[in-house]
């Protein structure tokens, strides 16, 4: 449906489903577009559902649930990347053993993200950074920075070298910075020792998942991804992942982890494995640059594997763009717009499912709404 902002009326134009089948002209006001964004409840109807919800919670036997098809009919923004197939929104655990690189790599990561630099090939959404260094010194970071990227620096990136402990000034001085940055889309501490709460030094799989849950729900509300940079046990795993130091409980509460390894500690070649819940299981082979101490791409040992594309996606993708930038209608009247053999109900749970995709491959954002007269679709192109 094209906008016109001069008009009181926007048209659309259904697609023909067939070679016999007149085209048909639906009409919304703007002020149906307009309302997209009000629930149609009144005051008391609302109260009411309030107050059916907190009697609910506040019974001690109370279990929220939720149907398979309650789960299909309902719309989750996807994780949004900021190294796409590699990083994003979470909590992740970076573990490698001492002086291996890791600070330099943390370094690599804050600057590329800071700038929008592609990071081995993968592209990368620009945002602000807080690198929180606390085995360094602003000197030794300044060395460092410039022997890793020279002259050109950015003011996307922040540092501090000192900060509080979890229970003990650092999630108030987390909470402030995300106030006065709220453009910022990753955190990185640096190392997590330094800012375990006192007494956390007694190691438990319980303490351990608490600490981790603790920092990943200050990630989840705020939107952002923390990395944690930690370091491996002494003792040999078959299994690098079961040589984080600590218990399992770090990285069964983590949402991913990066393990940087080298066969030998005076070889300039490193694998890095990266494992997470929702994104592929990869492993690279790193070459240190020896004059800038950059870490670059040698090879994948293992092939991402590419989701199948979505033929629906790409029926949208022809109607919705910078031309013919919003779309609003039912399911119904969305299978007759993109002319194709779909039942409502399963075209709205293939969207539902691929909101993520739809958004970060063809810039189109999904909407899924029941409002008093029936559900609502609105699809809208998101401009540059």
């Amino acid at each position: 449906m094209m906008i016109n902002d001069d008009k009181k009326e926007m048209t659309a134009r259904d697609v023909s489903v067939g070679a016999d089948a007149e085209q048909s002209n639906k009409t919304f006001t703007t002020n149906s577009i307009d309302n997209w964004d009000n629930d149609f409840k009144t005051m008391d109807e609302v109260l009411r559902d309030i107050q059916k919800q907190l009697e609910r919670q506040n019974d001690p036997s109370f279990l929220e649930v939720i149907s398979m098809n309650e789960l299909y009919d309902n719309v989750y923004e996807s994780q949004t990347a900021l190294i796409d197939d590699l990083l994003y929104e979470g909590t992740y655990l970076f573990v490698g053993a001492p002086k291996l690189g890791k600070s330099f790599m943390m370094g690599q990561l804050a600057y590329h993200i800071g700038t929008g630099t592609p990071l081995w090939g993968f592209p990368v959404k620009k945002s602000k950074v807080l690198y929180l260094a606390l085995e360094d010194t602003y000197k030794r970071l300044q060395k460092r920075l410039f022997r890793m990227f020279g002259t050109v620096g950015t003011d996307n990136v922040f540092f501090s070298v000192s900060a509080g402990k979890l229970g003990d000034g650092l999630d108030e001085q987390l909470n402030r910075f995300m106030k006065e940055h709220p453009d910022t889309k990753l955190i990185i501490i640096d190392t997590l020792q330094k800012v375990r709460e006192i007494g956390g030094e007694n190691y438990s799989y319980a303490s351990d998942y608490q600490i981790i849950t603790r920092i990943k729900s200050f990630a989840d509300a705020n939107g952002i991804c923390i990395i944690i940079v930690h370091h491996t046990r002494k003792q040999q795993s078959n299994d690098k992942f079961d040589s984080i130091s600590g218990t399992n409980g770090l990285l069964g509460a983590a949402d991913g982890a990066f393990i940087l390894t080298k066969e030998k500690r005076t070889n300039n070649s490193a694998i890095l494995d990266v494992s997470g819940r929702d994104q592929p299981d990869q492993r690279f082979r790193l070459v240190r640059n020896q004059r800038t101490l950059v870490w670059e791409f040698d090879k994948a040992e293992i092939e991402i594997w590419e989701e199948p594309s979505e033929p629906v996606l790409e029926e949208i993708a022809k109607r919705i763009n910078a031309d013919n930038p919003c779309w609003m209608g039912s399911p119904t009247e969305l299978v007759e717009y993109l002319g194709i053999d779909m039942k409502a109900n399963a075209l709205t749970l293939r969207l539902n499912v691929n909101v993520g995709n739809l958004k970060e491959d063809y810039h189109i954002k999904y909407e899924n709404k029941r409002f008093h007269d029936g559900r609502k679709v609105r699809l809208t192109f998101l401009q540059e």
